[in-house]
């Protein structure tokens, strides 16, 4: 697993620091002066804190996204425009640790907000161990899988955290909360409104965790709790909710399992009653589609939402995260 792409820079800037905290330039006036249409000027570095800060903000703030739809968050690179842009923003809303590029060019920017969402909830190790569940399964032929770092599931680098804090409604109802008080320090005129706007969003929020809750957590129907999937995106959703990940390439999408990790997988799925195997739609779905085929599962998508395509089962985070409880719900049941 490319490890760099978990651990945040060891060279922290003070600004970067910071989180939460608003920085506002000595002498500036109230919210919106200087600004173009008198909105605040927000960039948001993928399309999770896009939305969220889009929801939150309305009509007062003009978010845009560095990372285009498309692209794999994880790889993305910053062109000198977009370095520009985040330069003469008035705020940003990145995740520190997810993308190392958003990182660097954050704590190098003179900017008056960073909100960084890493600081807004609790990031965690999960705890089983390396190889997880499917290699406990595969111990008795002898072909535990120790052999490389795009085996592990159910876990991260030792020296970092999970970063896919929005696909568990509950951490990102913490995040939006953090985010709204951020945007009311910034632009102190439109407080009211982004406390507002705040609530609807943890409204809405709190509505999605009762619905998975019933459908999954809550369910006497679900005849297996274990769920395969591309990459490790969804250790938070499968901690709330009483179920098990595991993941063919581990934390890195782009990693390759090993043959001793698909093995394990084919025999983890027998055992434990798996019947589908997800893949995603920003990267490829070769191994997941092979896997499936050669333990005769089938497929569907299971959606990290890292970005929203044309590819998408859904038009933004809650119709994804609709669609994915259903897939989840679907191959959870099946007998």
């Amino acid at each position: 697993m490319n490890v760099r792409r978990l651990i945040p820079t060891a060279a922290l800037s003070c600004a970067a620091l910071l989180g939460l905290t608003a920085l506002t330039a000595c002498g500036a006036g109230g919210a919106g002066d200087g600004r173009k249409d008198g909105r605040l000027d927000v960039v948001a570095s993928f399309y999770p804190l896009q939305f969220l800060t889009q929801q939150i903000g309305g009509d007062h703030v003009a978010v845009t996204s560095l990372t285009k739809p498309g692209v794999e968050p994880h790889d993305l690179e910053i062109s000198a425009r977009q370095t520009a842009k985040l330069n003469d923003a008035d705020a940003v809303v990145y995740l520190k640790g997810l993308q190392p590029a958003v990182d660097a060019a954050v704590s190098q920017a003179d900017l008056k907000t960073k909100i960084d969402a890493s600081t807004l909830t609790s990031m965690e190790k999960h705890g089983n161990e390396v190889g997880g569940h499917a290699a406990a399964h595969d111990s008795s032929s002898g072909e535990e899988d120790h052999g490389d770092d795009s085996s592990h599931s159910h876990r991260h680098s030792a020296a970092g955290d999970d970063p896919h804090i929005w696909l568990d409604p509950v951490k990102y109802a913490e995040v939006a909360r953090g985010v709204g008080a951020a945007l009311a320090k910034a632009d102190p005129a439109h407080a009211a409104d982004y406390r507002t706007n705040t609530d609807t969003l943890v409204g809405k929020l709190d509505v999605l965790d009762k619905e998975y809750a019933a459908a999954l957590k809550n369910s006497k129907a679900l005849t297996s709790r274990v769920f395969i999937t591309t990459h490790a995106a969804f250790g938070y959703l499968a901690e709330r909710y009483g179920l098990t990940e595991e993941a063919i390439n581990g934390l890195d999408p782009d990693s390759e399992p090993s043959p001793a990790r698909i093995r394990a997988l084919q025999k983890m799925a027998k055992a434990d009653g798996v019947t589908t195997v997800f893949y995603e739609t920003l990267v490829s779905d070769k191994t997941a589609k092979t896997l499936a085929s050669d333990a005769s599962l089938k497929t569907d998508v299971l959606d990290p939402l890292e970005g929203i395509t044309d590819r998408s089962k859904g038009t933004d985070y809650f119709s994804v995260m609709r669609s994915n409880l259903t897939a989840l719900t679907a191959a959870l049941t099946a007998k």
